[in-house]
């Protein structure tokens, strides 16, 4: 069996090709893909066992291990997601220079966990510490279209500076999200502010956090929410892969 670092970097690509597919992997996959021989791979293999960092199935294919169960019991798994997002969250911020943010679902709330500021000075706002209805916003609609929060019931209240918005106008708005994949709020929050955002998808197809932009009526308008909101579904969809996603055909 190779020795010393060598061996630690190929049981760690054997890990990361069983914590990263989609599905379990059979020993002959992982021998093709990596181009190690058989004796080694199952060397290997057996010693990530032992550890509980992989684990085989009936059909005798390998699975994540128990310890990454144990860890995401043990561990708020905010930080990590974080981690993952942020080179997107700064492409995004490149490619736009409006303001960029990552949210997640927290009960009846939608909780703004990162902020890349804007490179303009109108219109940039610091969301990190700001509550507002869901309905609302373009983070909140991605939540509501793919139930990883629930429709309140009753009438929707009226945010203070933007547009109300009926429960009808926004069903037919939720089923748009789903639809074309990203979430527009033009001036519902606030009169002369646009958002966009899509979702990011975990292994299971639930939605675990969206990504929005966000900015004035005077440099977004309604053709520049679109272009923006496909490019964001693209990159969101970068992020849920990461996470083991597959996109539906």
């Amino acid at each position: 069996m190779p020795a010393g670092s060598q061996a630690v970097d190929r049981a760690a690509a054997l890990l990361g090709l069983v914590v990263e597919s989609g599905e379990p992997r059979t020993f002959t996959s992982l021998v093709d893909e990596l181009g190690l021989a058989k004796s080694t791979t199952s060397r290997l293999l057996q010693a990530l066992e032992r550890n509980r960092l992989v684990r085989r199935d009936r059909a005798g294919s390998f699975r994540p291990g128990p310890l990454f169960a144990i860890y995401a019991t043990q561990h708020d798994t905010t930080q990590d997601l974080l981690e993952l997002s942020q080179p997107v969250l700064d492409e995004i911020s490149e490619y736009t220079g409006e303001t960029v943010n990552l949210a997640v679902p927290r009960g009846e709330e939608v909780v703004q966990i990162a902020q890349v500021d804007s490179d303009y000075m109108i219109g940039a706002t610091n969301w990190l510490d700001v509550s507002v209805p869901p309905h609302c916003s373009a983070l909140g609609k991605v939540f509501y279209a793919y139930r990883a929060m629930a429709l309140p019931d009753g009438d929707l209240p009226d945010p203070p500076r933007g547009r109300p918005l009926s429960r009808r106008r926004l069903e037919r708005d939720l089923a748009e999200v789903t639809r074309r994949g990203w979430a527009l709020a033009w001036e519902e929050l606030e009169e002369g502010l646009v958002a966009v955002a899509a979702p990011v998808h975990t292994r299971d197809g639930s939605v675990v956090a969206a990504v929005s932009v966000s900015g004035p009526t005077t440099r977004i308008t309604k053709a520049d929410a679109a272009r923006i909101g496909a490019r964001l579904a693209t990159d969101a969809r970068s992020v849920s892969a990461q996470l083991g996603y597959k996109t539906r055909q």
